[in-house]
């Protein structure tokens, strides 16, 4: 009767260790993915900066060439395996960029008059509400795998399987100080 009872209690502990994995697993995939939308929004900022600079190139030809030069150098791609300093320094790159779009438009009024012009800004605006619908989501994944693993005995199954606390992705500080670029 003995074994029975042991056998039964192993079977539950099991039970609850797999199912406490498999908690974890779906939080961290969460996590991947919003990290992973996060990096096709900001490909997708990207382009629409560099359609942005094809537009100024007409109006300020060294600056455009010069900035274009920069993202390129500095631009890296986002994936699900990104960490938040990742994401922070590629929206800074942004941020500077539209910092100095912004310059040249306001220098050349029927730059900023341009409906061409129009549309690419209203692209990037685009995709920064969607960025921070991802920023979002993934802090509050971020969240709830956190306090997971904060609690125990939760704690011990997921460092048996190797899960980790993750980091958030912060405000970012300067966008609150950006020219409006209409």
């Amino acid at each position: 009767m003995g074994i029975i009872i042991a056998g039964i209690v192993i079977i539950l502990l099991v039970w609850w260790a797999i199912s406490c994995q498999r908690r974890l697993a779906v939080i961290d995939e969460n996590i991947n993915n919003a990290m992973a939308q996060i990096g096709v929004q900001l490909s997708s900022r990207f382009d629409a900066l560099t359609a942005l600079l094809d537009l100024t190139k007409g109006y300020a030809a060294h600056e455009s060439h010069t900035l274009i030069e920069t993202i390129k150098s500095r631009r890296s791609v986002i994936t699900a395996t990104s960490t938040p300093d990742d994401v922070m320094k590629q929206e800074g790159v942004i941020s500077e960029a539209l910092g100095r779009i912004s310059m040249v438009a306001e220098r050349y009024p029927e730059l900023k008059a341009n409906e061409n012009y129009a549309k690419c800004m209203n692209a990037v605006d685009s995709y920064e509400k969607m960025v921070r619908t991802s920023r979002l989501i993934y802090n509050d994944s971020v969240t709830k795998l956190n306090r997971e693993l904060r609690m125990f005995p939760t704690s011990l199954v997921g460092g048996i399987f190797g899960f980790r606390q993750r980091d958030y992705l912060e405000a970012v500080e300067e966008k609150a100080d950006m020219p409006t670029m209409r």
